[in-house]
């Protein structure tokens, strides 16, 4: 069930590593988690003029600065929109892989009025040498990864998986609707995790990469499968998406938006679906074709409405 962005308690810990476990059955017009746009902390009131000179009042995004801490090393700080602090912390680290998927953790801390969120792992860590490392990449706000890689792409196997077509236009078309902080004040990136048609997590951000975060980190701290997954941004395709998703152990990757030639590359080499430019009945895929299902009549498809129409490649014009 959906819920709205919540001040955790100032210590709320998390449970002990367990198997990977399938979800609940949801129903396919429910959310697990989803945007809360009318939440009044992720919106200020604006006033300005527009292209008349004419008085205007808008709703524009909030954006807060956020510190993670692994055990007692300062790590990064983040803007972010400041809702689910615990999950973006925890992805954040376990793509980052200062995490591990098997490491134990045993708390995570949040202060709201410090603006800290402490990740502790019975794991003892010391990431002073990575740090160092660290190289800035095209992600939004705080998208970073550290010196190593490719590291992500080593020994890993994604699993045999399908994408058929009608989920892909039915994800595509639900999520498009779904009331989002982007359709009321925009500046901001959405990821969702689905299974087949059903999307299940709806996380949003001003940086793409703190919305896979969350996801990323609401599995881990749930133990869920990614096996049977699909993970859909509306942000680029890039070399960082494509790793974080292969990190995650999803074989799927969809997105409204366009791809960089090194996001191409590396889902070829790690065997990831990768499409892109989905929107109404177009999609482009550059990498695992060979799990997509054509089993949609595109006369049955609708075009998408302009109201519900996102920013994507010119060429898609």
């Amino acid at each position: 069930m959906a819920r709205k962005p919540a001040k955790p308690a100032a210590k709320a810990a998390t449970k002990s590593a367990t198997p990977a476990k399938r979800l609940v059955a949801v129903p396919a017009d429910r959310y697990l988690i989803q945007p809360t746009p009318l939440d009044p902390r992720l919106t200020e009131r604006v006033t300005g003029i527009d292209q008349t000179g004419q008085p205007v009042e808008t709703r524009v995004t909030v954006e807060r600065a956020l510190t993670i801490f692994l055990n007692a090393q300062e790590i990064v700080t983040a803007m972010t929109i400041g809702d689910y602090p615990d999950y973006l912390a925890i992805g954040y680290l376990l793509n980052q892989n200062m995490l591990r998927p098997d490491d134990v953790i045993t708390g995570v801390d949040y202060d709201e009025e410090l603006a800290v969120v402490v990740v502790r792992t019975k794991r003892k860590t010391n990431y002073e040498k990575k740090l160092k490392k660290k190289v800035q990449t095209s992600g939004c706000a705080q998208g970073t990864v550290f010196g190593d890689l490719m590291e992500a792409l080593e020994d890993v196997k994604l699993p045999d998986a399908e994408l058929r077509t009608s989920w892909l236009y039915t994800l595509t078309h639900k999520v498009n609707t779904t009331p989002s902080l982007y359709l009321e004040a925009g500046a901001i990136h959405g990821c969702v995790l689905a299974v087949e048609d059903r999307p299940l997590v709806y996380m949003e951000d001003v940086g793409r990469h703190n919305a896979v975060d969350k996801i990323a980190g609401w599995m881990l701290k749930h133990r869920v499968r990614a096996d049977d997954k699909i993970f859909y941004t509306t942000g680029r395709l890039t070399s960082e998406m494509v790793i974080k998703t292969v990190r995650m152990g999803i074989p799927i990757l969809i997105s409204r938006s366009g791809f960089t030639a090194w996001g191409v590359e590396l889902a070829r080499k790690a065997n990831l679906t990768l499409v892109g430019r989905a929107r109404g009945k177009r999609f482009v895929a550059l990498a695992g074709e060979d799990r997509i299902v054509f089993d949609q009549d595109l006369a049955y498809v609708e075009d998408e409405s302009a109201k519900h129409r996102r920013k994507a490649a010119l060429s898609d014009e």
